[in-house]
């Protein structure tokens, strides 16, 4: 494997893991481990579409800025189609602080899978090290328009997170040490018992707006990742819009076009 693949064992970002979530048409756990490698050359496949992103991942491809002081995160997405394949596949559209530079991780998003032959989709919430917990309050379908966000409760060690889907709304305030140093808007193939699932076949998520601390994350090409499984890169992200606070994603090795304002 090139020296970018984020299968490399000295570049991989490590979890332990909870008890697993009861999920639909599923007895494994599912969960979110970071799994990064920067790329070198910037170059996933010696000229081809990954050029100019500045990161590529087994699990994750979208956009991840970095700093500190990382206190807060939003986004809103489009929830993606999967369509049929054979096997299971999975696919996550989710917004984070921390797990990019670090195991820590505090994150809420949408699952998009294609399991026994049909599609399932739900709300999750997830703070590492343990494996998701399902959102059973709100009905998820595809192309549905969702909101999220993750801050601070004003209680020291206490975050806020909550999820929306139009009027279903679900908060939930959680305890979180992390360090506070990257943020992120993401899809995903998640890990299922242990290992990283095949990524469904999710079409195009749009991702638009974002924020960090509260004003427009400032997004730049080099911030964006590609996905790499079976040494195919098989998602990949659009440059930033034009304020620099959202993209689209798009399932293959094709960068789609971004986002209008």
């Amino acid at each position: 494997m090139r020296r970018w693949i984020a299968f490399a064992a000295s570049l991989l970002l490590t979890a332990t893991f909870g008890s697993a979530p009861v999920l639909a048409q599923s007895t494994s756990s599912v969960i979110h481990p970071p799994r990064i490698a920067l790329l070198t050359d910037k170059n996933p496949h010696g000229g081809g579409s990954g050029s100019g992103f500045g990161w590529a991942s087994s699990n994750w491809s979208g956009y991840a800025i970095t700093g500190s002081g990382l206190t807060s995160v939003t986004g809103t997405w489009v929830v993606p189609t999967v369509s049929s394949s054979t096997g299971s596949t999975y696919s996550s559209s989710w917004i984070g602080i921390d797990g990019f530079n670090n195991s820590s991780l505090i994150q809420t998003g949408t699952e998009q899978d294609f399991v026994s032959g049909q599609a399932v989709y739900y709300a999750w919430w997830e703070i590492l090290p343990a494996s998701e917990t399902v959102i059973t309050s709100i009905t998820v379908h595809p192309r549905d328009v969702m909101s999220a966000s993750i801050a601070p409760s004003g209680t020291p060690g206490m975050w806020v997170i909550t999820i929306a889907d139009g009027v279903q709304v679900f908060t939930t305030t959680r305890a979180y040490s992390g360090p506070q140093t990257s943020a992120e808007w993401i899809e995903e193939a998640p890990s299922i018992g242990g290992r990283v699932a095949t990524l469904a076949h999710y079409g195009t998520a749009k991702v638009d707006p974002g924020t960090a601390k509260g004003a427009s994350p400032g997004l730049l090409q080099s911030n964006g990742g590609v996905m790499i499984q079976q040494r195919m890169q098989v998602s990949t992200p659009s440059l930033p819009d034009s304020e620099n606070d959202g993209f689209n994603v798009s399932y293959g090795s094709s960068v789609p076009a971004s986002p209008g304002s």
